[in-house]
């Protein structure tokens, strides 16, 4: 099978359609894989400039974030005070490490909606949250359009040499969505008291930034 067999964009598209798969890819908890797919197809090559692919999608996939982020910042008031109070110590952890959280979780291949949604509910600033992520998805973008441009897609064409139908790619895509948004829901249940109680104390102490 062949990339353009599974990707929603097509690389002639360019760089509008590089943006819409950053923003769109990005926006969808969990599932920027085709969007990466896209910007590694259109690194092969010298059609396009590395930078410019760089910018846009560290740019419109920060700004997908950045929504999450700012439905997260003010989903709080539609959590229960139970699930709040069970679930502070892990925003307290989190919001310490806000910056350099944020960062690694853009600069990784990692679920980062993972430490996005607790900074948000956290209430960690936005500006900073921004800058972290930004940074940190353009360095992801680097690492991807730099190894497409000097191996070709071979490193990742033996994912889905075997596979006959892209509808597959698709369902197992909308598979793992559905477990990580499970696995949300399952951290919001657990008891992060006892969790964290006795490697990370401090995060059972209130915070004076914290709101209810």
């Amino acid at each position: 099978m062949d990339f353009s067999d599974i990707l929603p964009f097509s690389p002639e598209i360019g760089y509008i359609g590089l943006a819409l798969a950053g923003f769109l890819g990005s926006l969808i908890p969990f599932v920027p894989l085709p969007a990466f797919f896209l910007l590694a197809t259109m690194a092969v090559g010298q059609q396009f400039d590395i930078h410019i692919m760089v910018i846009i999608f560290a740019i419109c996939s920060t700004c997908a974030k950045q929504v999450i982020f700012a439905v997260s910042y003010g989903g709080g008031k539609m959590i229960s005070e139970k699930t709040r109070k069970r679930f502070k110590p892990f925003e307290r952890l989190v919001k310490r490490y806000g910056a350099a959280a944020a960062f690694v979780a853009a600069a990784t291949p990692i679920p980062d909606d993972f430490i996005y949604v607790p900074l948000g509910l956290a209430r960690y600033n936005p500006l900073r949250f921004f800058i972290a992520t930004l940074a940190g998805k353009i360095i992801l973008s680097y690492i991807i359009v730099l190894t497409s441009r000097s191996f070709g897609l071979s490193f990742v064409e033996p994912l889905i040499e075997d596979v006959d139908d892209p509808v597959t790619i698709y369902i197992g895509i909308a598979i793992f969505a559905a477990i990580m948004t499970a696995v949300v829901v399952l951290m919001l249940r657990l008891d992060w008291a006892r969790i964290l109680g006795r490697v990370a104390p401090w995060t059972l102490e209130p915070d004076k930034n914290d709101e209810n």
